[in-house]
């Protein structure tokens, strides 16, 4: 039922050039260097970010489309819900990632036989586990409270053994570049000992995000005679350091690269992906993914969305406003040639630019879209200046289409002309009642619609107001289209849009949908939470009926 434009390529707006052979990417690329991506453990404990089960699958299978060669799923000795994960994500067909489980070395109390995390990591049944253990010699004293020897004996004997049950190891050396600044010896030796009982990869982790570029280049350089494996980097964001700590380990000759997409993580975040990879592909001509540069953005807008944070605009690359044009003399000198300000083709990473005072700009950037969904228009058509204008609107209104592509391509199809709605709503009302302190609210919804000439009236209950609004609207709908049956509702998420307006704001509603072979996502927006819900669910079920047209 997927009806995604053939394209992956973002529509052109005003000032768009294809004549930029310079910035264009090779026909053919192989990745030298590894990209790890750790959204899914590192991106999640990031402040106000809670990921589902349900949602890291989403997005592994989303970053197993843009190319990154690892991902780190989670920790299964921390939580249920990363076992649940694992659990999950065995089903899963991916392409080109490996799944890889995140945990530390046994505790010092423990033989590695009988140590819960290390068991964890083995009933995971990832190929690749990832290990942490402790290099700065203040951590294994004043953390663990344990001996230095010690220390050297968990990181040996974690690694063995998870060698001698068939699994490939990467060693995260923590606090490393810390730990090598106060006990340098030491630090290598932690790193030696990883080696030697059998690590396939160390790598070198900022932790703190405390360290300069300068010095990571230095150590890095130094560790490289030490280690007898390849290194990777892995820095944190603390003094907005952490991509320019990884490009500079890389051009020192370390092969894989740690990070998250947008820099979501602990504190201040971790290294950005989103900037890392561009500027390792067209800054550095250094392969790192396998011709999928241009989903980074598409990726990108994803993750913001799953986690229910704000998008960044303004963020490298992969922003809205990233190649975003306003100033008179910018728009005069970009329209001649957009590599007067723009430091790379925005196609390349899948952004596209933007002019933002040009009605020519909304057309010439749409009629691509409207193209790839089979419709064919002039420029001059007036059903794409309406469509124009309708998108205008609803971004005004506060509505946002990435990640809703179900709603999109119904607002396409209405201003075309091209679709006939399936249902009309009469009216609906929401009650929710609650007799006493202690007891559970209780919610009902009534819901009048009409098919054809025929009107249905239906009420049901459900957990909450939304829970109910849904099972009436299905209700009312499956005995003329049975096949609603397969739609399940998989996702439901609100965010605040003016929040300066206390219990008055707006509220954009993101509801994702499914079926047995496909999933699409719509979009509501009304100072009233259940009207913006009504809008997505209607959205989601007229989606799903375009299967019948």
């Amino acid at each position: 039922m997927a009806r995604k434009p053939s394209s992956s390529r973002p529509a052109r707006s005003l000032g768009e050039r294809a004549d930029r052979p310079e910035l264009r990417l090779p026909a053919v690329r192989t990745a030298a260097l590894e990209v790890y991506d750790t959204t899914l453990r590192d991106g999640a404990q990031a402040e106000d970010v809670s990921f589902s089960a349900e949602d890291k699958v989403r997005i592994a299978q989303k970053l197993d489309e843009l190319g990154v060669h690892y991902i780190e799923g989670g920790w299964p000795g921390a939580n249920p819900k990363d076992i649940e994960f694992f659990r999950m994500i065995k089903t899963i067909p991916l392409k080109h990632a490996t799944v890889i489980a995140f945990g530390s070395t046994r505790k010092a109390s423990n033989a590695v036989q009988k140590d819960p995390n290390i068991r964890a990591l083995l009933e995971a049944e990832t190929k690749t586990i990832t290990l942490f253990g402790k290099t700065w010699s203040l951590h294994v004293s004043d953390a663990l409270g344990i001996s230095l020897a010690k220390n050297l004996e968990l990181i040996q004997d974690s690694i063995a053994h998870l060698k001698s049950k068939g699994r490939r190891v990467f060693y995260d050396a923590e606090h490393f570049f810390d730990g090598y600044k106060t006990n340098p010896d030491y630090a290598l030796q932690t790193i030696r000992t990883a080696v030697e009982a059998g690590a396939e990869r160390v790598i070198l982790c900022d932790t703190n995000g405390g360290t300069m570029p300068w010095e990571v280049r230095k150590i890095c350089e130094v560790v490289q005679r030490e280690c007898a494996v390849p290194l990777g980097i892995h820095a944190h964001n603390d003094c907005d350091m952490a991509v320019a700590n990884s490009l500079v380990a890389i051009e020192s000759g370390i092969v894989q690269v740690q990070g998250t997409i947008n820099g979501i993580g602990e504190r201040c975040g971790n290294a950005n992906l989103c900037s890392i990879i561009p500027n390792l592909e067209l800054k550095m001509k250094r392969p790192a993914l396998t011709d999928r540069l241009t989903h980074l953005k598409d990726v990108s807008g994803f993750v913001t969305e799953i986690a229910n944070l704000m998008p960044n605009k303004h963020q490298p690359y992969v922003g809205d406003s990233a190649f975003a044009h306003k100033g008179g003399v910018h728009i005069h000198a970009v329209l001649k040639n957009p590599a007067t300000y723009e430091h790379v083709d925005p196609a390349l990473v899948g952004n596209r630019q933007r002019v933002l005072v040009s009605d020519y700009a909304g057309r010439s950037g749409l009629l691509e879209k409207v193209e790839a969904y089979g419709i064919q228009l002039s420029k001059d058509h007036a059903k794409l200046q309406e469509l124009v204008d309708t998108l205008k609107e609803r971004e005004s209104q506060g509505y946002q289409f990435e990640g809703a592509e179900g709603s999109f391509e119904l607002l396409m199809r209405k201003a075309m002309g091209t679709h006939t709605p399936s249902f009309k709503l009469l009216g609906f009302r929401v009650i929710v009642e609650k007799k006493q302190e202690s007891g559970a609210a209780l919610s009902e919804a009534t819901v009048m619609i009409q098919v054809g000439k025929a009107v249905e009236h239906t009420a049901a209950v459900g957990a909450g107001p939304v829970n109910a609004l849904d099972h009436a609207l299905r209700k009312s709908l499956e005995k003329f289209f049975p096949q609603l049956r397969e739609v399940k509702l998989l996702d439901y998420k609100v965010r605040v849009l003016a929040a300066n307006r206390g219990t008055e704001s707006r509220v954009r509603v993101l509801i994702e949908s499914g079926d047995h072979k496909d999933k699409w996502g719509t979009v509501g927006v009304s100072e009233n939470i259940i009207e913006a819900t009504w809008q997505a669910l209607a959205d989601s079920i007229e989606y799903k009926l375009l299967a019948k047209e």
